[in-house]
């Protein structure tokens, strides 16, 4: 088939195939009454999918070009100086947190038995990279209909080993960035922002606009399919830290003290004539650890498909945005029996979900299982109150490894009383609304 084509050639023959068949299998499938609802889909079309091939023909398989390109492009979208791409979100996660742990931060590295403000009301590998290294995560309570940092709890929760504060933007939803951003500042803390679920928000601070992960010293980004785009599995670390972004890559990169990417030698020009630890002099750079690191690459598989979907996520986060106006003007009506979720002041959400939260009289489980039912997919805020959970049982039954300020009230509301559903953006108004008008069947049902 190839014989009287150059390498070039074969590979557009093969591209435009694949563009071919995408576009004739893979095409968006138009909504049926009565199909099935999910939360979210992958959104894509043959962009996707020819990059991804064209990365398997180079068959590098590890992080190559298109992982440049990706790392270029997003630090271009957000406004950082650097990022690193990761195979995940949680991945992401604990290189951002073990970053704060490096003895090369001195007396601002986070050691063992150091505090670090978070939230129990979200997703667990917020947290786990704190327990895991030895660190004690402070719970302090959120606030409704906002699901975010009750941020006057935030002087209670410090102590003299308070190291950090390490949040998420709840669904999209910024927490208060300026306080608490304030608060760090005040006390010499490090500000992580887990953006997981937030790529594209917004937040205004003294005039002047910023994302949501680029404020602290540290954001984080997961590209899991359900999230504002995707290449399967896939994450980001970024900062304008040039010292941070230095670790966070030895932790990402085995731990090495080298910055060479893959498949290069020497960038430094120093490979052999320096001195590291207790090694012997010219010990090759590429081989010294500064850390006890990770694997947390990703593939260039992945960052190509990352590279199609950057090009088309402004687009998403509007239609997520859309999608979220549209179903609470269909809920308005309904705020006697739910509570409506609220964008925190000052921000432009780039909504992942749509939360709801039951008012007294209204089960959610009832509620839940009939929109179930009619085939429209729901979730849990998460872990509703992660220190409730079994991976809790021990600490809970020593008191130890964690510590609560004040009450969870609102936490505990949300693990009992609140669902959510999708906003993502391959819902059409007839799938919003189909949604809407579902929630108040199901509130007339259940309320009876």
């Amino acid at each position: 088939m190839f014989d009287n084509m150059t390498e070039q050639q074969a590979r557009e023959q093969i591209l435009g195939m694949v563009k071919s068949y995408c576009d004739k299998y893979h095409a968006p499938k138009e909504y049926t009454k009565g199909s099935r609802i999910p939360y979210a889909s992958r959104i894509y079309d043959s962009d996707e999918m020819t990059n991804l091939v064209d990365s398997s023909l180079e068959f590098w398989l590890t992080s190559g070009r298109y992982t440049d390109e990706f790392e270029k492009k997003l630090s271009e979208f957000l406004g950082v100086k650097y990022c690193s791409l990761v195979n995940s979100g949680s991945s992401a996660n604990l290189a951002a947190f073990m970053a704060l742990t490096s003895p090369l931060l001195g007396e601002r590295a986070v050691k063992r038995n150091d505090e670090i403000i978070t939230v129990a009301a979200g997703f667990p590998t917020t947290v786990t990279p704190m327990i895991q290294f030895g660190a004690v995560p402070v719970f302090v309570d959120v606030t409704i209909p906002q699901y975010n940092i009750d941020v006057s709890m935030l002087e209670k929760a410090y102590t003299s080993k308070t190291k950090a504060v390490m949040l998420a933007h709840t669904l999209g939803n910024p927490f208060d960035i300026a306080k608490v951003r304030e608060f760090c500042t005040s006390h010499n803390l490090w500000l992580v922002e887990d953006n997981c679920d937030a790529l594209g928000s917004k937040y205004i601070i003294d005039g002047k606009e910023y994302f949501t992960g680029t404020v602290g010293d540290i954001g984080t980004s997961s590209f899991y399919p359900p999230h504002h785009m995707t290449m399967g599995e896939g994450g980001a670390v970024y900062t304008n830290d040039p010292l941070l972004a230095k670790i966070v890559r030895s932790f990402r990169d085995w731990g090495r003290d080298c910055v060479c990417r893959s498949g290069c030698d020497n960038m430094c020009g120093h490979r052999f004539d320096r001195q590291y630890g207790d090694l012997p002099l010219g010990y090759d750079h590429k081989y010294v650890y500064s850390h006890f690191g990770y694997n947390l690459k990703a593939t260039d598989m992945q960052a190509a498909i990352g590279c199609a979907q950057l090009g088309k996520l402004p687009l998403f986060v509007e239609k997520r945005k859309e999608n979220f106006r549209l179903l609470k003007n269909i809920l308005m009506s309904e705020q006697d029996r739910l509570i409506l979720p609220e964008s925190c002041e000052n921000s432009d959400p780039s909504w992942f979900g749509f939360l709801l939260t039951c008012r007294e009289g209204v089960s959610r489980n009832k509620l839940v299982s009939y929109i179930e039912s009619k085939g429209i997919q729901t979730r849990m805020l998460f872990a509703g109150n992660l220190t409730k959970h079994p991976c809790f049982d021990e600490m809970r039954a020593t008191g130890t490894g964690y510590r609560i300020v004040g009450s969870l009230e609102n936490t505990d509301r949300i693990m009992n009383d609140s669902f959510w559903v999708g906003v993502y953006p391959g819902m059409t108004q007839q799938i919003i609304e189909t949604i809407g008008q579902v929630i108040k069947e199901a509130l007339n049902d259940c309320c009876e």
